[in-house]
């Protein structure tokens, strides 16, 4: 793929649409010091040239969701990866719980909610039987690392403004360290039947108007505007703009489980030492952690696997061999592309 160069501008149109997606043109170009004119065309142009894309993300945990599960396996490199696609695509990954989903030719891996780990755990019978059959599976079964919201924390969700903040060298930006929580509130939230559908439209919409939404499940613009409003504020939707890395020059992604020394777990500051800028996800509980990052070029992805490993192996925090996958992008498949709608579907038991 052609990798696409930035102005300078675009560079802090883009980081600034990455980092704060909750804001308005008119606070974003104040907060990145470029004309509202020059923001509103720059993001025109770089959304027609598929640069990012926004997405919004169900807070689960409120729907009834007790978990998140990262699932990694290894292949039979005979099988290609076409046929092996072809075959998870009508037995895998068709079930709700998968909402993000990557293959390359000899590896995989799978991010999923689920409402409780049944629900996971008839995933992998079927996941270890269908691959199993056609001879897909070499040495090992499919490993999952298991994170219930309750006792595990989702330190980083898909967040690449750190890393594009540094690619684009732009330390003139300064703000106020700001984190954003996900799948924190456990609290339940009740909805009535118009608010399930309007939910459900702006999850498989994220980028429709209101009166768009409003079409699509029979309300008024206002009654969607009131109620998509509320929603955001209540923090049961929350909204991430996702950079296409792979046309801003990206090379290698990276996926790591980790698993702590027993009688040695990392505290909160050591395991921040695994959160370098190239990560942009980082789920971690007691003695378990994933993270996924992202690299310009094999240099940086192995000065950075370096670090990590270096900092647990000083620290005696890790006993067991991490189990860490680079995949190159030129090569892999992303199957299942941040797809919540059928979970929400699911928790709600509504279709529209």
């Amino acid at each position: 793929m052609n990798q696409r160069s930035l102005t300078k501008n675009e560079e802090k149109v883009l980081y600034g649409l990455v980092k704060h997606p909750d804001l308005n043109e008119s606070e974003l170009s104040s907060l990145i010091d470029v004309k509202l004119s020059t923001l509103t065309s720059i993001k025109r142009r770089l959304h027609q040239q598929g640069l990012f894309r926004t997405t919004i993300v169900p807070m689960v945990n409120r729907l009834g969701c007790e978990l998140m599960v990262a699932t990694h396996t290894n292949f039979n490199p005979v099988i290609p990866l076409e046929e092996r696609v072809k075959t998870t695509k009508k037995t895998i990954e068709i079930f709700d719980e998968i909402f993000f989903s990557v293959g390359e030719q000899e590896k995989g891996f799978s991010l999923s909610v689920a409402k409780r780990y049944t629900d996971i755990g008839k995933i992998d019978e079927i996941r270890t039987e269908t691959f199993g059959g056609v001879g897909l599976l070499e040495k090992e079964y499919p490993q999952e690392a298991i994170f219930p919201f309750e006792i595990s924390r989702i330190q980083r969700f898909f967040d690449y403004s750190r890393l594009l903040k540094h690619t684009f060298s732009l330390n003139e930006i300064e703000e106020k360290s700001t984190e954003r929580k996900w799948f924190t509130t456990g609290e339940q939230y009740e909805l009535n039947d118009k608010e399930k559908k309007i939910l459900i439209a702006l999850v498989e919409n994220p980028e429709a108007t209101t009166q768009h939404i409003g079409n699509l499940v029979g309300c008024s613009r206002h009654t969607v505007a009131r109620t998509k409003n509320r929603f955001f504020e209540e923090k049961l939707l929350k909204k991430i703009t996702i950079p296409d890395i792979e046309k801003l020059g990206f090379d290698i992604l990276a996926f790591y489980h980790l698993s702590f020394n027993p009688y040695k777990p990392p505290n909160n500051t050591q395991r921040n030492h695994l959160d370098t800028f190239p990560t942009i996800f980082f789920a971690h509980r007691r003695f378990e952690a994933v993270l996924i990052s992202v690299y310009k070029t094999y240099q940086e992805y192995k000065e950075d696997k370096t670090k990590k490993m270096s900092f647990l192996k000083e620290n005696d925090l890790i006993t067991y061999t991490p189990v860490i996958r680079k995949y190159v992008f030129g090569r892999m498949i992303i199957i299942k592309d941040f797809n919540f709608a059928p979970i929400t579907k699911k928790m709600m038991r509504q279709y529209i």
